[in-house]
């Protein structure tokens, strides 16, 4: 349901304008900065950042993005506070988080507290220009920096108190009913991975010809395997290559975990590169190629074309008359194998421990022909294309619910929606009322030099 009536107020993303008893105030009116360096004292403040999940706390022992090596000039954030990032807006993930925590964070970016409004109010309005990047009118230069008393110019359309408290209510109720279909949706996704793994590992281990005689072998972690399997220990089906690069002309692989080796122009991410690759190792078309420190999380794939990768990785040339190289790729990403690869590895600290060439080859495994392979092999495509359509289609569903939340917000406060008197039941908050992402999609240090 509409207000009765509108008004113009010359802002871009309000074509229809807002309902007439709205007032328009500058941030300067709600937002006061709070630009207080921690100097020697960061010891005493606990590291946040700014992500898609909002403003959370850096998890250091993660070791993931950058860390600034002197915190001198990071800033104090308030519980309640806003912080802001006013650069590179096109490309930062979120621009805008509402801090429950107290910390420290880059002082690249800028923290605000906030008064004469209810903050939870003007977080769901600036979620809506953060998600249609309404701000691009704002910022200059290669940097694409707002400028700050441009952002503190900033007009924005205000309901009375008692509206934006009703706002805020009618907004958390139906975001998190939406949050929690999202939620029940992420779960159903997560099944369907496990159950497709389980029933990958089946067709690995027991192969897919009904009735036949199923033994237990030296390899016990495979469990029963039929009788006509041949037993070797996985010495005798790969060599290890150490051939480098002369003149590091040949296409560079990087490691993914969730997509194998793949060429530097499918990396999307930025990374810092090599200037060059001479002594890489090379690696050949279907050569095994594994992480040695992440061997033991299933990270082995497969070389698509001739190419270099790091001299850290192991290359292994498979013996093809008697195992296919799908195959030996997929039986040693499968849970049972990486079960058995934790045994092997060496080292005292996990994060450091190691999978040598003479642990791997000593791991005894059961292999069917090549034509069982073959037939294994397809039998898993099958399985795999099945539950892509499957979590297709409830990755749909999840995408569909996420465009209704962020179009309801936007009507919402906005103004296009009257949600005046509607009664809000009671009900119980599902977590991640205003953000449901489930990944900690990093945001933060950016950069420190916006300026």
């Amino acid at each position: 349901m509409r207000y009765e009536e509108y008004k113009d107020i010359g802002l871009p993303w309000y074509p229809n304008g807002i309902p007439s008893h709205w007032k328009v105030l500058r941030h300067k009116n709600v937002l006061t900065e709070h630009k207080e360096y921690v100097g020697d004292k960061s010891a005493n403040y606990t590291l946040l950042s700014l992500t898609l999940n909002g403003v959370i706390i850096r998890d250091l022992s993660e070791g993931k993005g950058k860390f600034s090596k002197d915190y001198d000039k990071y800033v104090v954030v308030n519980e309640g506070d806003f912080v802001f990032c006013l650069f590179d807006v096109d490309e930062t993930p979120r621009t805008v988080g509402l801090s429950s925590h107290h910390g420290m964070i880059t002082g690249a970016y800028d923290v605000f507290t906030p008064h004469g409004i209810n903050s939870d109010y003007f977080f769901y309005y600036y979620l809506t220009l953060d998600n249609a990047k309404a701000l691009k009118p704002l910022y200059s230069g290669l940097r694409k920096v707002i400028p700050f008393p441009s952002f503190m110019a900033n007009k924005f359309p205000v309901p009375p108190r008692e509206e934006q408290d009703q706002i805020v209510r009618y907004l958390d109720w139906k975001v998190s009913r939406i949050n929690k279909l999202i939620h029940g949706y992420q779960r159903q996704i997560k099944l369907l991975e496990e159950r497709r793994v389980t029933e990958i590992d089946q067709v690995l281990t027991h192969g897919i010809r009904p009735d036949r005689e199923l033994i237990i072998t030296t390899a016990a972690w495979m469990g029963k395997v039929p009788v006509e399997w041949m037993p070797y220990r996985m010495k005798h089906l790969f060599c290890e290559v150490n051939v480098r690069s002369l003149d590091g002309s040949e296409p560079h692989l990087t490691m993914s975990q969730k997509w194998g080796l793949i060429t530097d122009d499918m990396v999307t991410e930025k990374r810092l590169v090599s200037e060059n690759y001479i002594g890489a190792k090379v690696c050949e078309k279907d050569d095994l190629v594994l992480n040695r420190l992440k061997a033991h999380l299933g990270v082995f794939a497969l070389a698509p074309c001739t190419g270099v990768v790091s001299p850290d990785y192991t290359v292994l040339r498979l013996n093809t008359k008697r195992i296919i190289p799908k195959f030996a790729e997929y039986l040693l990403k499968s849970n049972a194998c990486r079960g058995e690869l934790r045994t092997r590895v060496r080292g005292i600290v996990e994060g450091f421990w190691r999978l040598y060439t003479e642990d791997l080859g000593a791991i005894p495994v059961c292999l069917p022909s090549l034509d069982e392979q073959h037939e294994i092999l397809q039998s898993i495509i099958s399985l795999e294309n099945r539950y892509k359509l499957l979590i297709s289609n409830v990755e749909m569903q999840i995408s569909l619910l996420r465009e209704y939340r962020t179009r309801l917000i936007s009507d919402v406060v906005t103004g296009q929606m009257d949600v005046r008197n509607i009664v809000i039941p009671e009900y119980t908050p599902e977590n991640g009322t205003i953000s449901d992402e489930i990944e900690d999609i990093e945001g933060e240090e950016v950069s420190e030099n916006a300026d």
